[in-house]
Formats: C-alpha cells, structure tokens, sequence
C-alpha cells in the first residue's frame, strides 16, 4: 500500500486541500483546511522515525514557515503526522507513542504498523470531522411487527401484512371494535 496516496484519500474525502512536496531526502505530504494545516511524513521503520521525525518537521516548517506565520488561528493548528508500516518492538512502539506527547513547534500524530487504508483512518481520526457508523442488519420485518401487533387481532394483522388494501384493513378494524 502506498501510504502517501491513502492518506491523501483519506484527506481529500474529509475537504482536506493535500500537495506532494520534498526535500529531497523524504516526501511529504501536505494537507490544510480553513483551520488545520499539516505534514505527513513516512518513515521505512520504528529505527527511522524515531531517529528522524525532529529532523523532518524542522526541513518541512524551515520550507513553510513563512505561509504559517500570518495563517492566523491555523498557525496554531499545524499538525506532524509521523506513520510506518513497520510494526515495531514494544520499545519501539512506546517510543513512537512518546512524539506526540512533544508539544513544541507543532501537534503530533505518530503511528507504527501502519499497513491498510483503515490504519491511516484511524491514526488521522483527530483531524477529520466528527462522523458516526451505524450497522444496519438484515431483519425479518414480518416477524418484528407480528410481534409488535401481538395486543392486535390476529385476523387484522394478517390483513395489515398481507395484501390487503388500505380499506379492507379499516373494515376488519371496524368489525372487531
């Protein structure tokens, strides 16, 4: 999976503007809305992104720092985005968690064992909007409202069910009163 071209995806579908840029030893890609802006780095491994991730988000706001500086509110919400497919030890893994507890210069996402589209969903969770999944599951509607008309007649709920018309189930309704 190319990570860089799923969290542009993943970007894009939540009204992010994304861009590729370099420095000529890492890509990056850029993201920025009305009020967030960000960098997302890929690192090969745990090794290398805990050894490299201060090092990228210094080129990257050494490049952009001048379109950040009078970005206003948004200036306050420039986001480092470190990701890896490699899955890493547990030390690894600490370490990695560990970056986003550094407040300085900007807020960080860190992520290991990053390897499917739903991984970098997940990991970019706190910039996209706020949504929410409901499961719908295939149901006997039949049973459910024979159910529901158990206090009914029986014969009136077979005509409400069947294919009775609108009437023939007022009538059935009006003989059982």
């Amino acid at each position: 999976m190319d990570i860089h071209t799923q969290v542009e995806v993943v970007l894009r579908e939540a009204d992010f503007d994304t861009w590729p840029w370099s420095d000529g030893t890492r890509a990056v890609t850029c993201f920025e809305s009305q009020t967030v802006a960000g960098f997302v780095h890929v690192f090969d491994t745990c090794d290398a992104l805990l050894k490299g991730w201060r090092e990228s988000q210094l080129a990257v706001l050494a490049r952009f720092a001048p379109a950040l500086r009078p970005a206003g509110v948004k200036a306050w919400n420039v986001y480092s985005v470190f990701l890896t497919p490699d899955p890493g030890t547990p030390i690894h893994v600490f370490g990695v968690e560990r970056i986003e507890e550094d407040f300085a210069l900007t807020r960080k996402i860190a992520r290991c064992n990053v390897v499917v589209a739903d991984d970098i969903r997940n990991a970019l969770l706190p910039l996209l909007p706020a949504s929410s999944f409901v499961a719908v599951a295939a149901a006997d509607y039949q049973t459910q409202l024979r159910r529901r008309l158990s206090e009914v007649d029986q014969n009136v709920a077979t005509a409400f069910l069947g294919n009775q018309s609108a009437v023939e189930v007022a009538a059935f309704l009006m003989e059982t009163q």
